[in-house]
């Protein structure tokens, strides 16, 4: 079945901006010998990310520039977490392949169990976040986080990401997020940094 694109445009600054990043990196070299159906299949991923949020969660894209995205899940109950598993499962194993499922799953649970111990309860996830290469150091980035902030904070909800760029840290604790824990990803061989926002916290908007 041929897969069809919704944000294919976005998808593709996703991708040129965090194409180098560990945990993307890992899951695909795993797709193909090919660089071509490498990046295809990563714009798939991004694009079926962004439609996973839009759905279960937050998707922030501007209205006017496709510089980038902000691509957010919140928490769901048991039977609607399973049903987004078994969908981005089938999902992975169709488009990318049965090694990359594997690489992104296994990273993935890793990442979940050392996160479950530390993260409060009904936090929002900051699942992806990037800008298109061109469009960067131009402080955007603020404006795909924060409208989501200040719904989050309206509703009195934490928020989380994890990150492998320490170059952007400084950038999440100017919007209220504080380190709270940092490991090695064995898979990847690269530390990442686990980074909560409490409600109300950081940069006022503008």
């Amino acid at each position: 079945m041929t897969y069809q694109f919704i944000h294919r445009e976005i998808a593709q600054a996703l991708y040129l901006s965090l194409c180098q990043d560990p945990f993307y990196v890992a899951i695909e070299r795993e797709v193909s010998n090919d660089p071509v159906e490498r990046q295809e299949a990563m714009l798939k991923y991004f694009d079926y990310s962004m439609e996973e949020s839009r759905k279960h969660g937050e998707l922030f894209i501007p209205e006017v520039e496709g510089f980038g995205a902000s691509v957010w899940l919140k928490p769901v109950d048991y039977a609607l977490s399973e049903q987004i598993h078994h969908e981005k499962t089938a999902f992975l194993r169709q488009q990318l392949g049965e090694e990359s499922l594997k690489k992104y799953a296994d990273i993935v649970a890793f990442m979940s169990e050392r996160s479950k111990s530390i993260v409060p309860c009904g936090s929002w996830y900051l699942s992806i976040l990037g800008i298109a290469p061109q469009f960067q150091n131009q402080g955007l980035g603020k404006k795909l986080v924060q409208p989501i902030l200040e719904r989050a904070d309206k509703l009195e909800a934490p928020s989380y990401l994890e990150t492998f760029s320490s170059r952007n840290r400084s950038f999440y604790q100017r919007m209220g997020y504080q380190e709270s824990a940092s490991f090695i990803e064995p898979i990847t061989d690269c530390e990442y940094w686990i980074m909560i926002r409490e409600p109300f916290a950081g940069e006022s908007p503008v």
